[in-house]
């Protein structure tokens, strides 16, 4: 599993980097610059629902994380997932998958 952002400031340095808009969720996504491990958050808000739905969400985002930054991820990058309301639930797992191999490439071009 890549290195987990920690502090804000790793957040809000991936918000104002680029973006790409899945069904599934938000993939905000910066090059750091350095050749460090790459680095992952996630965030769920209030807008999915109560805390049993964010959790359940951030465990569906963490997983597709932990298979698909594997292969698609690069050294020295942040990603941040952010949920979105019902759909991050909701989709169908392998889904959620290619909605994130599909971003990475996106984010790569």
């Amino acid at each position: 599993m890549p290195v987990v952002i920690a502090n804000r400031a790793g957040f809000l340095a991936a918000a104002r980097a680029r973006r790409q808009g899945t069904p599934g969720f938000m993939l905000q996504a910066r090059d750091r610059g350095d050749d460090g491990p790459l680095r992952v958050g996630f965030t769920c808000s209030k807008k999915i629902g109560n805390a049993v739905a964010r959790n359940r969400a951030r465990r569906r985002l963490r997983e597709i994380a932990r298979l698909g930054l594997r292969h698609g991820g690069r050294a020295g990058w942040d990603y941040v997932l952010v949920g979105r309301p019902e759909a991050t639930i909701a989709r169908d797992f392998d889904d959620l998958q290619r909605d994130l191999s599909v971003a990475l490439r996106k984010i790569h071009r």
